[in-house]
């Protein structure tokens, strides 16, 4: 429990100084207006994203993988998105926001809209929508009251931090979040290793350390200490599989089955 909650602190805290472009807290709301719309749309031209016109446009930048697949799973789910598509970053944001969303409020959550072509776009969206980039989604508002403070409250932290633009919409009701890719990547690549190093500051002390020798492989180490090749890389923090004669390696106690002899 107590590894779970400093996760969650992680994940969530430090969002305001992740980006070397953060607004001030509170200078930024969800309402919609022209300044958002344009802020969206600069950093759609900034990424040198493609505003995609048709339908066969969408699958074509699916095929060179421009776009990539949003598929429900236990913690989202799709309702009624024509295109079923975003752009690599945008993937990664919801399926983080999904997981801290069932995290905080027991419910999935719901994404009504993705890539959207520009001749597919309703009548009342704005010349500069960047839903045909692929680099927003549009998110359905929880009926629950505390649910919808929360999202509310993580989207505009994220937005001050200008890793996205998010609006409140209410005809019909729903936030549009745009993501910023670039920034936001960095974002997560900076939060997951924080996330690592507070899972290693939490770790029980190993029971035993190893000095690997020539001809050493994790495989070797781990068969003969009763242990997995994963424990020992998340034990110490390893990029790969890749050791050195002469590493001092923590060797991690009751990490589930060894490998196969």
């Amino acid at each position: 429990m107590l590894l779970r909650a400093a996760l969650v602190i992680a994940a969530a805290g430090g969002t305001l100084m992740a980006s070397g472009r953060a607004r001030s807290a509170g200078a930024q709301s969800l309402r919609g207006s022209t300044a958002s719309v344009e802020r969206m749309y600069r950093q759609a031209r900034a990424e040198h994203f493609s505003f995609f016109e048709t339908s066969r446009g969408v699958r074509r930048a699916v095929d060179k993988g421009l776009l990539v697949p949003l598929r429900t799973d236990s913690t989202f789910s799709l309702h009624d998105v024509g295109y079923p598509y975003v752009r690599p970053a945008t993937l990664t944001f919801v399926h983080r926001l999904a997981g801290q969303y069932m995290d905080a409020c027991d419910e999935p959550l719901v994404v009504t809209s993705a890539v959207r072509p520009a001749t597919r776009q309703p009548g009342n969206s704005v010349a500069h929508s960047v839903h045909p980039t692929g680099m927003a989604v549009d998110l359905r508002k929880p009926q629950k009251g505390a649910c919808l403070r929360w999202l509310r409250s993580t989207l505009l932290e994220l937005e001050n931090a200008g890793l996205l633009e998010a609006t409140e919409e209410h005809s019909p009701a729903h936030f549009h979040v745009a993501v910023f890719a670039t920034r936001y990547t960095r974002y997560v690549a900076s939060r997951e290793k924080a996330e690592r190093q507070t899972r290693l500051a939490l770790r029980p002390p190993s029971a035993e350390s190893y000095t690997v020798r020539e001809g050493d492989t994790l495989w070797d180490i781990a068969r003969q200490h009763d242990t997995t090749v994963d424990a020992i890389i998340e034990a110490n923090d390893l990029d790969g599989n890749t050791i050195r004669p002469g590493q001092e390696l923590q060797i991690p106690s009751g990490e589930g089955s060894p490998p196969l002899r």
